[in-house]
């Protein structure tokens, strides 16, 4: 892939992801399907995906942004459903679904059939996240997935590096299979361990919000490559790093914040968009290889495989909710009350995404001895199919089952009330500060400055509470709104101010470039009042 056309994808899927947003279709779906459709148009160039560029260099950066975005104490909340989805269904359904398909081919080794199984297993990080927070998922639902889609890729690549040693001919036993995963769980888990509390006192001793960028750019490709040097877990490793990082993020100056949170959200769009298109331009390329099998053939067994994925994490999903609560009074003490919609939910949920093609993608072509691998061509299309199947299949009936099971959702009112009730307490112990410094006749300030570090924190303090108040009967917005719009209006007007006298070289750029970027600061803080 040369640069014009790695520039060619990039851009025609951030267009497609953008229109995407005022559609009513997820944006993971419309790529998809965008991807399918140009793998056949004439002049498209062949795009491989190559798992020596998607697992260590567009993996660590996804993962490490939705670690960031996931809350430490809710997954440690919701430890035990991510636990058993995760690393148990994740390896229930390596064995269930290998062994149907072992039982389904003929001629299929049963090894080769669990390498299949292995890539199949786990739920794609990106899909299950983006699809959960747009249909506006009870928290914990979207919790538990988010949980399981950071934890999951793990077991399944340790899972399939064990099924694979014993497919190529490479693995000791079944025993020392057992043993690798366990070590690289292990390892992965204190590569993360060991290199957090160094990476965020490093974050917060650098003075220079560029140079605190450029590292938080590095740090998952860094964790991932040493964790996979020491053949430990680079999954876990990034997953561990991020989510210490992003629960002390406060600790870091608000300069860094601002940029790495407008960095990582450029980075994350680029690559979302990108991964998903790709996964459709495999079509041509998967279609192509299947030699001796048959197209016909070839779907039969994939919608046999698809439907096995579907119905084992059923399988698994029910009895993993409710037999724990059966047998455990405190479980049932300590974790709400759930009926059957919510593993509904969770089990129709399972879209499986780009990690898993890439993982078939690094299958080897040959054995230990030298021999073809085993129906490697029909593992990367059954593969192919069942993304597909549970991106599209699934990601298009999740929606309408959400409405029709009337999930509740999120409780905006309560949400505002806590956020109100938060800052009212946070502006107090302001108000208190403020007060015992300008007592201090070192810090005394002149009477209308100091009125206005008051005006502020009493804006703060009421901007939350304006946004449960009444709307204006004329306009339809609360006063917050209309306070936040007006201010924007007036600062816009500042702005033009400073252009026109840029125009009429009565100041120079670079401090036309400071004031609005005072302006956008002020604009910025108005904005995110009322977001």
């Amino acid at each position: 892939m040369d640069v014009l056309h790695l520039v060619g994808l990039i851009a025609v899927s951030a267009a497609v992801a953008g229109a995407a947003r005022r559609a009513p279709v997820p944006a993971p779906l419309l790529l998809v399907t965008a991807g399918l459709i140009a793998s056949y148009v004439p002049g498209v160039p062949d795009y491989v995906l190559d798992p020596h560029i998607v697992l260590p260099l567009v993996l660590p950066p996804l993962l490490h942004t939705a670690a960031l975005d996931s809350s430490y104490l809710d997954l440690r909340a919701n430890a035990r459903p991510i636990a058993l989805l995760s690393v148990g269904y994740t390896l229930f359904a390596t064995v269930t679904v290998g062994y149907f398909a072992y039982l389904l081919v003929p001629d299929l080794p049963l090894a080769a059939a669990l390498v299949l199984g292995a890539v199949v297993a786990p739920p794609d990080a990106v899909a299950a996240t983006a699809i959960a927070r747009r249909l506006g998922l009870p928290h914990r639902i979207t919790t538990i997935l988010q949980g399981e889609s950071l934890v999951n890729d793990a077991t399944a690549i340790t899972a399939y590096k064990v099924a694979l040693a014993a497919a190529v001919g490479a693995g000791a036993g079944w025993a020392d299979g057992v043993r690798e995963f366990a070590l690289a769980a292990l390892g992965g888990i204190v590569v993360g361990l060991a290199l957090m509390v160094p990476i965020h006192w490093l974050r917060t001793h650098l003075t220079e919000p560029l140079l605190q960028n450029t590292l938080s750019l590095l740090i998952p490709f860094a964790a991932y490559a040493l964790a996979e040097q020491v053949h430990a877990s680079g999954v876990l490793a990034v997953v561990v790093v991020a989510l210490y990082l992003g629960h002390h993020d406060w600790q870091v100056d608000f300069a860094t914040r601002l940029q790495e949170g407008a960095v990582w959200k450029v980075v994350a769009f680029i690559l979302e968009s990108s991964v998903f298109a790709l996964i459709g331009l495999q079509l041509s390329f998967v279609v192509s290889g299947l030699g001796a099998y048959g197209v016909v053939e070839s779907l039969t067994y994939a919608v046999g495989v698809f439907a096995a994925v579907v119905v084992m994490r059923f399988v698994w999903v029910f009895p993993a909710t409710f037999l724990p609560r059966m047998l455990s009074a405190r479980i049932r003490e300590r974790e709400p009350d759930t009926n059957w919609t919510a593993p509904l939910i969770v089990g129709w949920a399972g879209m499986r995404g780009v990690v898993s093609l890439a993982i078939a993608f690094s299958i080897p072509m040959v054995t230990e001895d030298g021999e073809p691998f085993p129906a490697r061509n029909l593992v990367l299309f059954l593969t192919f199919t069942t993304v597909i199947g549970t991106l599209v299949v699934q990601g298009l009936t999740l929606p309408p089952l959400i409405r029709v099971l009337k999930l509740p959702a999120r409780d905006v009112y309560a949400e505002t009330l806590a956020e109100a009730q938060a800052q009212s307490q946070a502006s107090a112990a302001a108000e208190q500060q403020l007060e015992q410094l300008l007592a201090d006749p070192g810090n005394r300030l002149p009477q209308p400055l100091a009125d206005r570090l008051r005006s502020v924190l009493e804006r703060r303090r009421n901007s939350v509470w304006e946004r449960l108040g009444s709307v204006n009967e004329e306009t339809g917005e609360s006063a917050d709104d209309t306070y936040r719009r007006l201010a924007r209006e007036m600062i816009a007007a500042e702005r033009d101010v400073f252009v026109e006298l840029r125009n009429l070289r009565e100041i120079d750029d670079e401090m036309m470039r400071t004031l609005l970027r005072r302006l956008d600061l002020e604009e910025a803080a108005a904005y995110r009042e009322g977001a």
